[in-house]
């Protein structure tokens, strides 16, 4: 074909989509304006949605297919789910925006503590935080939130699902759960949330635990955030303080949370090397090594990790364990392989996209797949409730049969040390 009558075709394509585009926004505005308020769009913004997720989004999104689906649905949120098979890559309004933002920085927000995620096209709990309104009213891993305040959770967006469960202190939400076979509804009423990565931390001596030989350090991370590096470096001064010869990092029920915080701690640990490979839309391969020297002294180290550690949860793992540094004990984890950016728009919205797909540090993709345990542990079907009351309490459940086979696995790695060391 002649080059002028390409570029001729091209503009006259880039010509009919923005007339359709305006179209229908007016269509959208005026479907909003006769139901009542919404989250409408300006062109502008659609645009650079469709741009944004033309040029970065890990897979080929087709601005056709995109056009289509704004013109069929009038909002961007329904034009991602109707063209973009990915829970993760979600639109933000403004205000919406703006609450994301503050919460990231000041660490605290209003709500009732929960972790949540979209598991099996699901709202999902993955776990409430200690000492939050949502623990307190008993709501656990696994449960699935069907209605927030009577509204439907059904193609709900997470970032929606969050909106409406956050709000000013003092104030009451009612969450309609789905545990098994059960539903039922619970009220909770909200309270300020501090967000907490470091959970608990302890010093298990010989005295409380017969089967060790030496004392031994334990950590439970929830989450990874802005804080999780200060909160770890803390609680490993007080542990190192302490004596101890090994190390029990339970990553159970941690959804994960900012990349960067993950490789914080990772670093801690690693004297140089890979910590993970992140491979982007264009293909591009980036590995990010941690730095020489370390923080912590090298000792045995075991992870404990199960089908709710999930994304970040599961970088920190594979760094350790790819570089011969940890074991690890429980049930296959969540395989979220994914890399979310998000970017801020021109008129104050956001977008959350998945931009990269990571290897763990041996180049292993684990992208619904999850990282299968050196040792695994599995709690019977049966008694995981049981199991999920014990596990968030207060005081440390050495009755847990996952941490009890992590103790046995750290003492025979601490004994193998001190004889190789003789």
């Amino acid at each position: 074909m002649i080059p002028l009558l390409k570029r001729q075709l091209r503009l006259a394509l880039a010509v009919l989509l923005m007339v359709s585009l305006a179209a229908g926004v007016l269509l959208a505005q005026q479907r909003t304006e006769d139901s009542g308020p919404g989250q409408q769009a300006s062109l502008g913004t659609v645009l650079e949605v469709i741009a944004l997720l033309r040029t970065y989004h890990v897979e080929d999104v087709d601005t056709i297919s995109l056009v289509r689906a704004y013109l069929k649905t009038g909002t961007i949120d329904g034009m991602l789910k109707e063209t973009i098979e990915d829970d993760y890559t979600r639109y933000m309004t403004p205000q919406a925006y703006s609450r994301f933002q503050e919460d990231t920085l000041r660490g605290e927000f209003g709500g009732i503590g929960v972790m949540v995620g979209i598991r099996n096209e699901r709202l999902t709990i993955i776990s409430p935080i200690a000492g939050t309104p949502g623990m307190r009213a008993g709501l656990r891993g696994g449960d699935l939130i069907v209605r927030i305040d009577g509204q439907s959770t059904e193609h709900m967006s997470l970032e929606e699902a969050v909106s409406l469960m956050r709000g000013p202190e003092g104030q009451r939400v009612v969450l309609t759960i789905q545990r098994g076979e059960e539903v039922f509804d619970v009220e909770i009423i909200r309270d300020r949330i501090q967000n907490v990565s470091v959970q608990r931390y302890d010093v298990l001596t010989p005295d409380k635990v017969p089967q060790l030989s030496a004392p031994v350090g334990y950590i439970y991370l929830s989450n990874f955030s802005e804080v999780t590096g200060r909160q770890f470096d803390r609680a490993a001064a007080e542990l190192r303080a302490a004596g101890v010869q090994g190390l029990v990092l339970d990553l159970r029920y941690n959804p994960g949370g900012l990349l960067t915080s993950a490789l914080e701690v990772a670093d801690r640990f690693l004297d140089g090397g890979p910590m993970v490979h992140v491979v982007a839309a264009n293909g591009e391969r980036r590995t990010y090594n941690a730095s020489p020297g370390t923080v912590l002294p090298p000792m045995p180290i075991v992870v404990l990790v199960n089908q709710f550690s999930a994304s970040a949860a599961e970088i920190l793992a594979g760094a350790l364990r790819d570089n011969g540094l940890a074991v690890l004990v429980g049930e296959p984890s969540f395989g979220k392989g994914s890399v979310q950016t998000v970017v801020p728009l021109r008129d104050g919205s956001g977008l959350t996209m998945t931009t990269a797909h990571y290897e763990t540090a041996g180049g292993h993709f684990i992208h619904e797949i999850g990282l299968v345990p050196d040792i695994v542990v599995e709690i019977p079907e049966d008694e995981l409730e049981e199991f999920y009351v014990r596990f968030e309490q207060e005081e440390l459940d050495l009755t847990d049969p996952q941490l009890q086979r992590a103790l046995e696995v750290l003492n025979g790695l601490m004994l193998e040390g001190k004889q190789q060391a003789a």
